[in-house]
């Protein structure tokens, strides 16, 4: 009888690397607890700064888990949905929680309900099974609540405005735009990438100038925004345009 031989991937290093990387995930967590205690704490510039971070791990541990191939190496454990658990978090319950508890919406009843609208609209949106499209894209706005947070505490918006870009945000959950994954659509990945990180950098320096920001960078980074929605739309434009020549392509003619 031939005996099995081990998977050399499957080895102890690479396992051992596997699981850290699944922590260096669940630390999310920690720092959204920890964004958490500084929103209570009154200290919002210190919640962003966490949120910050968090946005870098979210970022780069997808990177490492592929080139890991922790799928392979563990694969009893789903890093998918411990990154789903930590993005929720990350994403949507702590921003709307800052949101709310810094007074950047409505007082009373108005302002529970507008907190909860999102967080509803991305409880939705985590459990859909195409909320990533086959061409790498989200389908729907990807609940970018830590972003929306960001602009409206670093701008100082009024509750009014805050209220509105939180329901037509919420709206948008339902609408099936493509928008771009900047690490893993294809489309114009290197540009995308590139803007991310320049991105990133504007997020940096307008909490570095936490108060007065300077409006070149708010204008930077606010255009990359506006570049990332337009790109979304057109991305999904032309993918329906080829689905709809494809699907004309292959139509057959009726028999008289």
């Amino acid at each position: 009888m031939t005996a099995v031989r081990a998977d050399p991937t499957h080895t102890r290093p690479l396992r051992a690397a596997g699981w850290a990387l699944h922590a260096y995930t669940a630390s999310g967590t920690a720092i959204a607890f920890l964004a958490l205690v500084a929103a209570v704490g009154g200290n919002e510039l210190a919640a962003l700064w966490l949120l910050f971070v968090a946005l870098l791990v979210d970022g780069t541990d997808g990177m490492l888990a592929r080139r890991l191939r922790v799928g392979e190496v563990i694969p009893g454990f789903d890093g998918a949905r411990l990154d789903d658990i930590v993005d929720y978090i990350t994403y949507a319950f702590v921003p709307v929680f800052l949101l709310w508890n810094g007074g950047w919406l409505p007082e009373g009843t108005a302002g529970i309900v507008l907190a909860v609208l999102p967080l509803l609209a991305s409880s939705f949106q985590f459990c859909r099974t195409d909320a990533k499209t086959d061409d790498n894209c989200f389908l729907g706005f990807p609940s970018y609540w830590n972003v929306l947070a960001l602009y409206v505490i670093v701008l100082e918006l009024s509750p009014a405005a805050t209220a509105s870009l939180l329901v037509v945000c919420s709206v948008l959950v339902f609408v099936p735009i493509r928008y771009l994954y900047p690490s893993k659509t294809r489309v114009h990945r290197p540009l995308n990438l590139t803007l991310a990180a320049i991105w990133l950098a504007t997020y940096a320096v307008m909490l570095l100038q936490f108060g007065d920001p300077h409006p070149v960078v708010v204008g930077l980074s606010l255009l990359y925004v506006v570049y990332y929605v337009a790109a979304s739309v057109v991305h999904t434009v032309r993918t329906a345009r080829r689905g709809t020549v494809a699907t004309a392509g292959t139509a057959t003619t009726p028999l008289a």
